[in-house]
């Protein structure tokens, strides 16, 4: 079978489209290039003039595919086109690394553009937003559009300007940080983002899944924590590991001994660590525990200028502006000895998945997205489809080698690398963490070996490291992901050595450890093999790894096939097969997790909404406002003689506004204290999600109440002159500066939670404060959260 027949079938459903694209490609061949700028300006004419772009289609992609021949030397393949077809769509590509997304993804774009109201692409990280719309920008502009990204730390004008681009190219995150910002705008002309329309997500299953439920965050008003971390971080660090608490660091657990719990309460001379009065006391404790016994430097995070850096589990990269929530970050700061950073005040929050639910139009990309094409489907309403390699991939990917202990593991390791080594073969190693990457390449190096080191600690290298990946000699150790987004060309970057490479069998891929998720496995093999390149794959990995020992893998093993504990591999093919099966049940288990956090936020959700609809309207002054008149008609009249109309409009848009904010502010901090205790109502047989969903719609339905009751109150106090109100005087400003970051946001993974329900070990003490906790739980959550408010300096609110 040739592989134009193999195409032919599988690219059958988009055969209608590729043909005439192909034959008016031909024939744009040989036209002029002012030719086809005027083809350009005549199709956004016709779309301007109500032309559907779906009846434009055909010339659109011959005219992209023919502007890239001539001025970027790429001359896309019908499998780019058929990608691009797949997301005009509305759908998700999966292509092979190496297959050109990047390109494919231009057809699309630009079809969509044409109707004048913004495309954004939202790429992994600022680096490859600012390369692709350079890379990509020649093709936009010889087509009469134009292009602009978007950065981390541009200005409000520099953003304003990207923006209304015809195409702007930018991160996901960055996109949901602009659009926080704009909710908080409190004046029009600060807006930055235009009303959404069509995003084209890249590396869409690390976008749209992996990051999906983290929230993005804009806090403002500087907050101490109420308990000192530093005390709490030295008291736990003179515990005694067994006597004083017990961890059991698979199930992400530790929790204080009777002995523990003595010797804690003497330290702070409480008599009862467990008295509701000393609840957060008693949160602060079990926060240091779990930083001193559970996070961990170099795996978790690392320590770069003074500060506490996140490290992304799935990309083995610094996950960029996020904190733990809850005071945890705190509380690593104070076990490092670093300056504890403000968390502050939530102002506002967003997941990514509702973020981009946002988008009237939404489509994706990436290498590795059929074996959750289900939680696409679920959450997004994506379909998958596959788009085969332009030349069939030859890649070997072998079995598994699957040791009994990690240091047989790690000498089995050491010798297969030393091997390729020898030969020159470049071998790329994806390990599970900093700590694991620095570890291998010391013994490496040990043994003559020279290596590279790509992690968390030096990814601001990634694009260059990775560059050279693929030349002959070259050993390259990165942690999980990091790369991504680059290809590795067999030679080098200039591919001096590509034929010595290529026969010595291409890219050799080892994996480390295998992942909660196959397409993270799935893309670590993916870097090897690009383009119908040759290239093998290998993960070499042990039972005490942390993946086997946290879901345990091991008990899914039959007695009679699990080995004994020895040096080289085992061969029983069993074990290889319970351990894959414990991957897609773990992939299962982490799908319906998601899902219930979705039903969580969907309600949070909807209320945000409603509310930030309230506000546009106002903002833009598409709403009347009559409340003043109506509710303070005494003052409204005196001050309106006085005044006048268009003064007193504009004293009612800007306390409104700034109600508005303080009051979603408030009930965000609602929500969050609800969440702390509301999993206590499954213990008591309630269903957590239904009575947190009656607690926050009641909350919401007092809400509109409030915050017209706050801007009557507000009217009544204001000194209004002729030149409006002194905001700043009047508390009516919020805090001076605004900050963005990400959470890790978990209801079951909640350090307060845990704390207040404490241990096993407390026996029927523990029990008993449980049961008063639940009887008074919804008395208790609003009145702690009622004197946080009382607690707060007046002016909280609006940036």
């Amino acid at each position: 079978m040739t592989k134009t027949t193999k195409f032919s079938r599988e690219l059958k459903p988009y055969r209608q489209w590729l043909e005439p694209i192909n034959l008016r490609r031909c024939e744009l061949r040989k036209t002029s290039d002012n030719h086809l700028k005027n083809i350009a300006k005549d199709l956004k004419k016709l779309v301007g003039g109500g032309v559907s772009p779906d009846d434009l289609l055909v010339e659109a992609f011959a005219l992209v595919c023919e502007v890239s021949r001539r001025v970027l030397q790429l001359d896309p393949f019908d499998v780019q086109v058929a990608a691009g077809l797949v997301m005009h769509q509305g759908k998700l590509a999966e292509m092979q690394t190496g297959e050109g997304k990047t390109l494919a993804a231009v057809l699309p774009v630009y079809l969509e553009a044409l109707i004048g109201k913004g495309v954004h692409v939202l790429t992994f990280n600022d680096y490859l937003a600012r390369r692709d719309a350079q890379w990509m920008g020649p093709i936009y502009e010889f087509l009469g559009l134009t292009v602009g990204f978007v950065q981390e730390g541009m200005t409000t004008r520099q953003r304003q300007k990207a923006y209304a681009a015809d195409i702007t190219y930018l991160t996901a995150k960055e996109a949901g940080f602009d659009f926080l910002r704009d909710q908080r705008c409190a004046k029009k002309q600060d807006l930055v983002q235009r009303p959404f329309h069509f995003a084209v997500v890249d590396e869409a299953d690390s976008i749209l899944i992996d990051e999906a439920r983290v929230p993005l965050v804009i806090a403002g008003e500087i907050s101490s924590p109420p308990i000192d971390p530093y005390q709490m971080a030295e008291i736990i660090r003179h515990l005694d590991r067994d006597t004083d608490y017990y961890t059991d660091e698979y199930a992400y657990d530790v929790n204080l001994t009777d002995r523990g719990v003595e010797r804690v309460e003497k330290h702070l001379g409480i008599k009862n660590l467990h008295d509701l009065e000393n609840n957060q006391v008693l949160a602060a404790v079990n926060l240091a525990l779990q930083a001193e016994t559970l996070l961990k430097r170099d795996i978790d995070y690392i320590i770069r200028e003074g500060k506490i850096e996140l490290v992304d589990e799935f990309t083995g990269r610094i996950a960029e502006n996020r904190r733990w929530p809850y005071g945890l970050q705190n509380a690593i700061e104070a076990k490092e000895g670093l300056e504890i950073q403000p968390e502050g005040t939530i102002l506002g929050s967003i997941t990514l998945q509702h973020f981009l639910g946002l988008y009237p139009g939404l489509a994706g990309m990436t290498a590795t997205a059929k074996t959750s094409e289900a939680e696409f489907e679920t959450f997004y309403g994506l379909q998958v489809v596959v788009i085969p390699p332009n030349r069939p991939c030859i890649r070997i990917d072998h079995d598994d080698e699957v040791f009994t202990h990690k240091a047989a593991k790690r000498k089995a390791l050491v010798r297969e690398i030393i091997s390729g080594h020898a030969l020159g073969r470049p071998i790329l190693v994806g390990t599970a963490s900093v700590e694991e990457s620095e570890q291998l390449a010391a013994e490496l190096r040990e043994s003559g070996v020279d290596c590279r080191v790509l992690n968390a600690k030096n990814d601001e290298a990634e694009a260059a490291i990775v560059a050279e990946a693929g030349a002959l000699n070259a050993v390259t150790i990165s942690t999980n992901m990091a790369g991504r987004g680059t290809d590795i060309k067999l030679g080098g970057k200039n591919q001096e050595t590509r034929d010595q490479v290529l026969a010595l069998g291409g890219l050799y891929v080892i994996g480390t450890n295998r992942h909660e998720s196959r397409r993270i496995d799935n893309q670590l093999r993916g870097r090897s093999g690009r383009q119908g390149d040759p290239g093998s794959s290998r993960f070499i990995i042990s039972l005490e790894d942390d993946l086997i020992l946290r879901y345990g893998v091991k008990d899914l093993i039959p007695k009679s096939h699990l080995p004994q504990v020895q040096d080289g591999a085992v061969e029983n093919p069993m074990v290889a097969r319970e351990i894959a099966r414990a991957q897609r049940i773990i992939e299962g288990k982490n799908f319906e997790t998601r899902k219930t956090l979705r039903n969580y936020s969907f309600l949070v959700e909807e209320q945000r909404k409603i509310l930030q609809r309230r506000r546009r309207n106002i903002l833009l002054d598409r709403e009347p406002l009559t409340l003043l008149a109506a509710r303070a008609p005494q003052r409204y009249s005196q001050l309106l003689a006085v005044v006048g109309e268009e003064i007193l409009n504009q004293v009612e848009k800007q306390i409104t506004l700034f109600c508005i904010d303080r009051c979603w502010t408030g009930h965000l901090e609602y929500i969050s204290y609800l969440k702390e205790g509301i999993h206590l109502w499954q213990v008591a047989g309630k269903d957590p999600c239904v009575e947190f969903g009656k607690m926050i719609i009641k909350a919401f339905a007092d809400l509109e109440q409030q915050i017209d009751q706050e801007v009557i109150a507000a009217f009544e106090r204001v000194n209004i002159t002729g030149s409006g109100i002194d905001l700043e005087r009047e508390g009516l400003l919020g805090p001076s500066s605004t900050w963005t970051y990400l959470v890790n946001d978990s209801f079951f993974e909640n350090p307060l939670r845990r704390a207040i329900i404490g241990s096993n070990a407390f026996g029927v003490v523990a029990a008993l404060v449980l049961l008063q906790y639940l009887l008074v739980l919804p008395f208790l959550i609003i009145a702690r959260f009622i004197r946080k408010l009382l607690k707060k300096p007046h002016g909280m609110g609006d940036r």
